[in-house]
């Protein structure tokens, strides 16, 4: 009996010490990578805000050529969504929603995620102009990892995961644009 107790307690504060450490690690993080593309500022945003075109850049939107895609509203307007569903466990299912454009400057979406896993997130693009000719591209993506999921950024690269994700659509991006 005296055993058992000891290895009950052990057992015990083996569970309670990463439940305690998630207490006390980040729930939040931020992602933003940007590129510089050889086209005037107002022909890049009128291309990026229009949900549609990110198959055409996304690497989220090209990983199954299979998944299906449905759309509701008016593209490149507030409102408008992308959703997606694929038999891929790292595809899944979702939805994309333009939540707000600064004309010219930004647009905020919301990504809602609901398998393999449920949750929203916030991403957004915007677009600043260098000279006529060249356009500074931005693409952000704002996390969130509910306790006590949020161990899992102390072990996992999400932010150069999806960094790298981003920095891959926005070199498709670039190299679409200036075809």
């Amino acid at each position: 009996m005296k055993y058992l107790k000891k290895i009950l307690i052990i057992i015990a504060i083996i569970i309670a010490i990463p439940l305690i450490i998630a207490l006390f690690t980040q729930k939040e993080y931020d992602v933003e990578e940007e590129i510089t593309i050889n086209k005037p500022k107002q022909e890049v945003f009128e291309y990026i805000k229009r949900l549609k075109n990110q198959n055409e850049y996304s690497k989220w939107a090209m990983m199954d050529p299979n998944m299906e895609k449905s759309f509701r509203g008016t593209d490149g307007t507030v409102g408008f969504v992308s959703a997606w569903k694929s038999d891929k466990e790292d595809v899944g299912s979702g939805e994309q929603e333009i939540l707000k454009i600064a004309e010219g400057e930004r647009i905020d979406f919301e990504l809602r995620f609901f398998e393999p896993f449920e949750s929203t997130e916030s991403a957004y693009m915007t677009t600043q102009s260098l000279s006529d000719e060249k356009t500074e591209v931005k693409w952000g993506f704002n996390g969130h990892m509910d306790y006590p999921m949020n161990l899992m950024l102390l072990f996992m690269d999400f932010e150069g995961m999806i960094g790298d994700d981003l920095a891959t659509g926005l070199q498709n991006l670039k190299e679409n644009l200036e075809e």
